[in-house]
């Protein structure tokens, strides 16, 4: 794989990402702003479904994978969403409520941008 097909994977991925900021953040927003649930069920309801839209996106558009496991493939993607939702929750509860008392969104946007890294790399070593 050559630099710049790596590197356009990366910004693929990105891309991809960004549009599942948009759920996660949204989603997150209308749960705990509006009907009213705990910060750490919103986000992780954000988190999972983003999780999702972007394993549909990654596979077809960023990675071109046409890997007929599709439920083993998933499950990968799945588990590394949820070890970087563990990772995240983590980070938003260490920079808002324990360590650095900053807040909430600003921490989100933090833990999203760390958890980015870790997603994109696992997903490339291990899942396509």
């Amino acid at each position: 794989m050559t630099d710049l097909s790596f590197l356009l994977k990366i910004l693929k991925f990105g891309t991809v990402g960004v549009l599942g900021i948009f759920i996660d953040f949204g989603v997150t927003y209308i749960l705990k702003e509006i009907l009213k649930i705990k910060k750490y069920i919103a986000s992780s309801i954000g988190f999972t479904l983003a999780a999702t839209s972007n394993y549909v996106l990654n596979r077809v558009w960023t990675f071109d994978n046409s890997n007929p496991e599709i439920f083993i493939q998933f499950s990968k993607f799945f588990l590394i969403s949820l070890l970087g939702l563990l990772l995240n929750n983590f980070i938003i509860f260490l920079l808002s409520d324990y360590k650095f008392k900053l807040n909430f969104y600003i921490s989100k946007v933090i833990a999203t941008l760390l958890v980015f890294f870790w997603n994109f790399f696992m997903n490339y070593l291990f899942t396509f």
